[in-house]
């Protein structure tokens, strides 16, 4: 398996514990930050959002559809760059459709304010420190036993 194929599988399972995405837009009054739940993890670099038709954020990707987006567990970190969309597909909405959608766009997929925004992945970075708390201190006693610093797992994955 080539490197780049294992840098890939490692993003997507790093994430399928990562439902929560910081999103930063950059439109017409500069950066804006704000949390969005991932909806799919594509190893073709495609992440799907359903929000409201009516935010900022939609206005910001009509403006430029350039994106940040980063992800966090309690061990492994994630930042991705791309291009979004704003999609009105209502079949694409119902099969993403899901209670937490629910409950911030009551309605259902046919509440006429829900729409998606799909992000085309442009690169990606991870930081993944295997073993959780306790590598972590153990790597924290070597560092200060050794002065070595630990490295985390660290990939960049371009699709």
């Amino acid at each position: 398996m080539s490197d780049e194929r294992k840098k890939r599988e490692k993003l997507v399972e790093l994430m399928r514990d990562m439902p929560i995405a910081m999103m930063t837009t950059y439109g017409s009054e500069g950066p804006h930050s704000f949390p969005m739940a991932r909806q799919e993890v594509e190893p073709s670099a495609e992440l799907w959002f359903i929000t409201s038709r009516d935010t900022r954020h939609v206005r910001d990707i009509g403006v430029d559809p350039r994106v940040s987006l980063t992800f966090s567990s309690r061990d492994s970190w994630v930042a991705m760059t791309g291009r979004a969309e704003i999609v009105d597909d209502r079949a694409k909405l119902g099969e993403l459709w899901n209670t937490f959608a629910e409950a911030w766009l009551p309605g259902g997929p046919d509440n006429p304010d829900a729409v998606l925004i799909r992000v085309d992945v442009e690169s990606a970075e991870y930081w993944d420190t295997p073993g959780g708390k306790v590598a972590s201190l153990i790597s924290f006693a070597k560092t200060k036993l050794t002065g070595k610093t630990f490295d985390a797992e660290h990939g960049t994955v371009r699709p």
